[in-house]
This record gives C-alpha cells, sequence and structure tokens, in this order.
C-alpha cells in the first residue's frame, strides 16, 4: 500500500458494531465486563480505548512501523521515552532542537541523574566524540526547530547501532510524507501530533512510533503507568486530520518554497533557513532523505535587527503570530520570546536563534496571498 493511500486506509478497517467507515468516538471511561477479566479487549480508557487504538495503527502505519502509542501531547511521548533510562545514562541530543525538549531534559530529568550532551550534529561523525560506556540514547530533529538544520539519520543510525544505542528521531517538521525515519534505521519515531498529523490547530497530542516488540512494551507499560493518554474525541480528528495529511504536505511544500525564494531574494532579508537551497550546508543529506523540503522557513531582518523582526511580525495580516506550526493556517512566531524562550540566551544564540529570528509555518493558503502578505509586512 502506497503513502498516500495509507493515510487514508493504513491500519484501519470498518467498526464490528455497525461497519462504521470511521471508527467511532467511544467517550467512555470504562467498559464492562461479564466476569472479572471477561471482556472484549477493553478494561478501562486509560490503559486501552478502541479510538485511540484506530489512531495508533494508523500512525504505525504511515510511519512504516508496528506499534504506535498515542500521547496528550508531544512533550508526554518525549517523556515516555526518557523513562526509559535510569540514573547515571547518557543522552546526546542535537543542541538545535524544540526549546519544550531542552526544557524537559534540562529541567526535569537532568535533577534524576540523566545526563544529557547537547551537540552540533551536523556532521554526524561529531556523534562518536561523545559516546560512552553510560550513552543510551541518540536524540534527533531534522530538520531542527527553528534552525532547519538537517542531520544524516542513516548515519547517525549505524553509529547507534555500532554502539548498541537507541535512536531516536523528532519527525515533526517533516513527517511521513516526506521522510520515515524507521526506514533509515531508527528506533524511535517521535511526532508531535498537534502540529501537521492533525494537521487543524485543534487539539494537542503526541505519538510514537517503534519497530521492535520488546520496546513497544516497555513503552505501552510507561504510557499505561504514566497516563499522559490523549482522549477519545483528540483520537478522532487526528484521525480525520491524516486522511489529508499528503494533499496538505504537498501544497505546504509548494508554498514554504515560494516563501523561502521570495524570502531570499529581498532586499531587506539578511538569511534565510530552508534546507530546499543547494546553498544549505546539508542540502544532498535532505534531498538524499527527504521527498521534498516542507513548509517550515526561518530568517532574519537585514542587520538583525530585533525591533524590525518585531515590526514585520505585527505587521502581518494572512499570517498569524501564535505559538505552534503544522495547521492549515500560516503561522509567524519569534523564537527567542515564545517557543525557544526556555533556553538560555547565550545557548540559544550559539546555534543561531537570535532576537531577530522569525519562523514561519507556510499554510495551504493561496500563495500570491501569502507573498503579498510579506511584501507589506517587511515594506
Amino acid at each position: 500500500m502506497k503513502f498516500n493511500t495509507k493515510t487514508i486506509h493504513g491500519g484501519q478497517e470498518p467498526d464490528l458494531a455497525y461497519g462504521s467507515v470511521m471508527p467511532p468516538i467511544y467517550q467512555t471511561s470504562t467498559f464492562a465486563q461479564s466476569t472479572p477479566g471477561g471482556h472484549k479487549g477493553f478494561v478501562y480508557s486509560r490503559s486501552a480505548n478502541p479510538t485511540r487504538n484506530a489512531l495508533e495503527k494508523s500512525f504505525a502505519s504511515i510511519e512504516n512501523g508496528e506499534f504506535g502509542l498515542a500521547f496528550g501531547s508531544g512533550l508526554a511521548a518525549i517523556d515516555a521515552v526518557i523513562k526509559l533510562l535510569e540514573p547515571g545514562d547518557e543522552v546526546i541530543s542535537t543542541n538545535d532542537l524544540y526549546g519544550g525538549t531542552y526544557r524537559l531534559f534540562t529541567r526535569i530529568f537532568e535533577k534524576f541523574g540523566i545526563k544529557f550532551n547537547f551537540i552540533g550534529m551536523e556532521k554526524a561523525s561529531n556523534i562518536e566524540n561523545y559516546i560512552t560506556d553510560n550513552t543510551k540514547l541518540i536524540w534527533v530533529e531534522t530538520p531542527t526547530n527553528p534552525m532547519m538544520n538537517i542531520i544524516d539519520i542513516k548515519t547517525t543510525a549505524a553509529i547507534a547501532k555500532k554502539y548498541n544505542v537507541l535512536l531516536a528521531v523528532d519527525n515533526t517538521f517533516a513527517t511521513p510524507y516526506l521522510q520515515r525515519p524507521l526506514d533509515l534505521g531508527a528506533d524511535i519515531v517521535m511526532h508531535s501530533a498537534t502540529k501537521y498529523l492533525g494537521g487543524h490547530s485543534d487539539l494537542v497530542m503526541g505519538a510514537l512510533v517503534v519497530k521492535d516488540k520488546d520496546l513497544a512494551d516497555r513503552l505501552y507499560f510507561i504510557q499505561n503507568a504514566s497516563g499522559a493518554v490523549c482522549g477519545p474525541q483528540d483520537s478522532f480528528l487526528a484521525l480525520r486530520g491524516i486522511k489529508t495529511l499528503h494533499i496538505r504536505m504537498q501544497r505546504h511544500c509548494e508554498n514554504g518554497k515560494a516563501v523561502a525564494e521570495y524570502l531570499a531574494n529581498h532586499s531587506k532579508i539578511e538569511k534565510v533557513y530552508w534546507p530546499g537551497f543547494k546553498s544549505h550546508p546539508n542540502h544532498d543529506i535532505a534531498k538524499a532523505q527527504m521527498n521534498d523540503f516542507g513548509g517550515m522557513v526561518s530568517f532574519t531582518a537585514k542587520g538583525n535587527n530585533y525591533n524590525e523582526a518585531i515590526k514585520i511580525i505585527e505587521n502581518l495580516k494572512v499570517f498569524t503570530l501564535a505559538e505552534s506550526l503544522g495547521g492549515v493556517e500560516s503561522l509567524a512566531g519569534h523564537p527567542a520570546s515564545m517557543t525557544h524562550a526556555s533556553i538560555p540566551k547565550e545557548e540559544r544564540e550559539k546555534i543561531g536563534v537570535v532576537d531577530s529570528l522569525i519562523r514561519l509555518s507556510v499554510g495551504i493558503e493561496d500563495e500570491e496571498d501569502l507573498i503579498s502578505d510579506l511584501k507589506q509586512a517587511i515594506g
């Protein structure tokens, strides 16, 4: 089954009760039993719910995995992965990553004795310099948030296998429409399903997908024991969103390319970060592991002027100033004060997240309207 078909049919079958084509919303906390332990596969909705199960099968299908898990948020999904570790274990993470992930790693898990090394991964060979006997996990974002750096998943997976280390890839920006990390050797794929998978800015959710049953069982135990699951209504909405993922991502990519090229040719723009440019440091890797280059674009105004950046953001009319990304509507954000504010300023600036940086989530509106909006906002 090809990808576009999987988004609609992957892991799905008509409901057994009445043949409903869409999985019903099983809005229940508990399920009747004929005798203690005598049930039809469901006991309590924290442990499993038919609507969530349908979604988890869809997650697994579109990522070419065997097991999917749905959580109450992307951070809840990341939290479950780190709970695979023990005090004294070490994690190697890209140094350019979502601020919430950085905050979870440094302010929650470090105090439980887990060490995090934040490094540049644009050259995958750099990772080996930080692997020790205590290294148990490599955490990758690609493209990274918000600098749009590209990390070679296949090479990183080979390094992880060499040292018997787990590799987890945050695939939120790319989605499985553009790249499938499990096919490239990753052990775990994570999504903030709030973003492109849901696609309509109407839910908060996280996802994990794996191939290995033992790893899946460990994660299912954490999911049930910790309880950070999503509800059936959000599961239904995410299933609905996934059915149009392929056609939405096609337009996101088309519009993202148009916006990136417009900004790159604008006299008042200093620099544009988008992996589709041949000048991007890892463009060839992006081209090899991705089917297209996505709808996320970051840029700075001429002279890296903070006030000019704020002026541009405040002048936008079609782009909405808001947190998040991946919805059908175009959004603009200021990473230094919004999504990445939890990262200390000196650490942000080392990786390029300066106060003048603007991040765009390019939606699926008419291309000409988006360009006109940027034109009037930049001046």
